[in-house]
């Protein structure tokens, strides 16, 4: 005879699901109406403004794993809580990525190097968003700031409430915005556009990020943003739902080198860190 753990251990999608909603240091994974088959993941650093910490980048694509191979997700909504959605990297005190990679040693090739590898892992982490083969929903509230930024372009569907802002504060700190945002932005913004964003650092309003296409909804509040990203992300589920045509062309929507080139700009940003 077995027990329940080890029935629940022999079926994958079970103890997928569970793993999930047992939830993370730095997400909260809620399964809101599972007759629907939409989960929300939510940013869940409030005091930090969900700003993107180490645990953030190694729990965003075990998420994003899970979600993709789990039968019953047909559609994920990516959220924040608090009055921000995200604050984009965590740049102040130990829990930086990017000063990590310079803490065990002074040797600029060594510290160029480490820091390329933690770049790439970054990238690699968003990216595991754009690669979920479900339509992945992105619901934006408050400021949207950086890497916040990077991790919006790779959702499928973008949507915002009124008061929400968008900015890439890359520029003012001296450092590339290379997760990923440079280049996804121009096949989302056109490269004008990204190119505006990204050389002057200046903030726009939700409706600005509409007109450009950075978003395709704007909501006039949060409640009313969470109401409807929920409908797009029920009426998108048929997606998930074993169309395999749809969902051979979704699956290929971005279908392109986006790891490479982002390597190359990294290349850049070790260059200017080392000088």
């Amino acid at each position: 005879m077995t027990g329940g753990g080890d029935r629940g251990s022999s079926d994958p999608a079970a103890a997928a699901e569970a793993e999930l909603l047992r939830g993370f240091e730095t997400l909260a994974v809620a399964r809101p109406d599972p007759s629907a088959g939409v989960y929300e993941v939510r940013l869940n650093r409030p005091a930090q403004r969900n700003a993107l910490s180490p645990a953030a980048f190694a729990e965003i694509p075990r998420a994003m794993s899970l979600l993709d191979r789990l039968p019953s997700a047909r559609a994920v909504v990516l959220s924040a809580a608090g009055p921000h959605f995200c604050a984009g990297i965590e740049l102040g005190g130990p829990g930086n990525p990017l000063t990590a990679a310079y803490s065990k040693g002074s040797d600029p090739v060594a510290a160029a190097e480490g820091l390329r590898r933690v770049i790439l892992e970054m990238q690699e982490a968003l990216t595991a968003i754009e690669r979920c083969r479900k339509p992945v929903i992105a619901a934006v509230h408050g400021a949207c700031v950086g890497g916040g930024v990077d991790v919006v372009a790779a959702c499928d569907i973008r949507c915002c409430s009124r008061d929400a802002t968008f900015v890439l504060k890359e520029v003012d700190m001296a450092i590339v915005a290379d997760l990923g945002g440079l280049q996804r932005l121009p096949r989302i913004v056109g490269y004008g556009n990204a190119a505006d964003l990204a050389l002057t650092g200046r903030k726009i309003t939700a409706m600005e990020a509409k007109e450009m296409g950075l978003v395709s909804r704007v909501f006039d509040s949060k409640k009313e943003l969470d109401a409807g990203v929920a409908k797009i992300a029920k009426d998108s589920r048929k997606v998930g739902m074993g169309s395999d045509g749809n969902q051979g062309c979704f699956a290929e929507k971005q279908g392109c080198d986006c790891r490479t080139r982002a390597g190359a700009c990294s290349h850049m940003e070790c260059g200017d860190a080392e000088i």
